[in-house]
């Protein structure tokens, strides 16, 4: 099968174009499953569409911009992990059920003392991914007692949990050893990537929503666009966004992109958003520093987004030690 980015694209603006920003979940999630989103990057022999990562990017950009809620970033990679075991012999039919929208979810954030953190939709998911070094594994929830909370963030368009297992349980082994490695490797960059898409999907549809603003909000008898000082702020914006775009689509189309250029595609992509959103709550004036407006939605999820994945001051420094390393071999 073959789609376009662009086609892509306009599908699902044409999907969500009358949703609305943080549209309902649970009729989201619905719709995500039934056009077939969550197969995108699953190969054609295991039911797949087969389109790559090009096309997961242009989903999960799209997914950013409407602030879409739900755990599409954790499906994605259990079905990335579930596609690479070759040997588990029910591998064929939990694929056929995550991508039919049967939730399956993993860690946004990475375990901590034994516990998977920030952890989406966690309360009605049937599996958990759970990714170390030394094995990759899917832990179906029948199978081991858990403890599921909560955990408060400031951003609402995305429900996030905390998972502690109260027995040890092996699970269903998806890699160990090396194969475990190389998966743990390629998953971290999967939601590295997925973060930068969201990120700036997210950016460029506030940054449109507030040259909208501008045009028609007016001051001394003139449109704010008129302002010199507001248009050099906004080309600003507008270079610095479409720069990280261009690098995002580089990175999306690279052979094999190592961790350290997926954290660093991540950080940029999130610093951009996060400076964005906090323009446009400036340029919004008075309006756009009441908590219901929507630049406040775009500013709770970038400020989110810097933190999951790691934050950008442990992948600039991964990305640095990268390049002296190149340098020096």
């Amino acid at each position: 099968m073959s789609l376009t980015r662009a086609e892509l694209q306009d599908a699902a603006r044409k999907a969500f174009g009358e949703t609305g920003l943080a549209p309902d979940a649970e009729q989201s999630w619905a719709l995500i499953a039934d056009l077939g989103w969550l197969m995108m990057s699953v190969p054609e022999a295991l039911e797949g569409l087969g389109l790559g990562a090009v096309a997961a990017g242009a989903i999960h950009s799209e997914f950013g911009r409407v602030l879409m809620p739900g755990p599409a970033i954790a499906q994605m990679l259990a079905i990335e992990a579930l596609a690479a075991a070759d040997t588990l012999a029910v591998r064929d039919e939990l694929i056929a059920r995550a991508m039919a929208g049967e939730v399956m979810t993993a860690s946004l954030s990475g375990a901590v003392d034994g516990r998977l953190t920030c952890v989406p939709d966690a309360d009605r998911a049937s599996q958990f991914l759970i990714v170390s070094d030394a094995r990759v594994s899917l832990m179906p929830r029948a199978d081991a007692g858990m403890k599921v909370t909560p955990r408060e963030t400031w951003d609402r368009t995305r429900r996030l949990f905390d998972v502690t297992f109260e027995h040890n349980a092996d699970g269903l082994v998806l890699a160990e050893g090396a194969a475990a490695l190389a998966l743990a490797e390629r998953l971290r960059a999967q939601l590295l990537f997925a973060l930068a898409g969201d990120s700036l999907g997210g950016a460029d549809a506030i940054l449109q929503l507030t040259v909208d603003y501008l045009m028609v909000r007016r001051q001394f008898d003139r449109p704010l666009a008129m302002f010199q000082a507001l248009k050099h702020r906004v080309a600003d914006m507008k270079t610095v966004l479409s720069a990280t775009e261009a690098l995002f689509w580089a990175r999306a189309s690279a052979p094999a992109p190592s961790l350290a250029d997926m954290g660093a595609l991540k950080a940029n992509a999130t610093t951009v958003y996060r400076a964005i959103a906090e323009e446009a709550v400036q340029l919004h004036g008075g309006i756009g520093l009441t908590m219901e407006h929507h630049c406040h939605l775009f500013l709770k999820r970038a400020m989110l987004n810097c933190a999951l994945g790691g934050d950008a001051d442990r992948w600039e420094e991964a990305a640095g030690r990268q390049m002296l390393a190149q340098a020096v071999a």
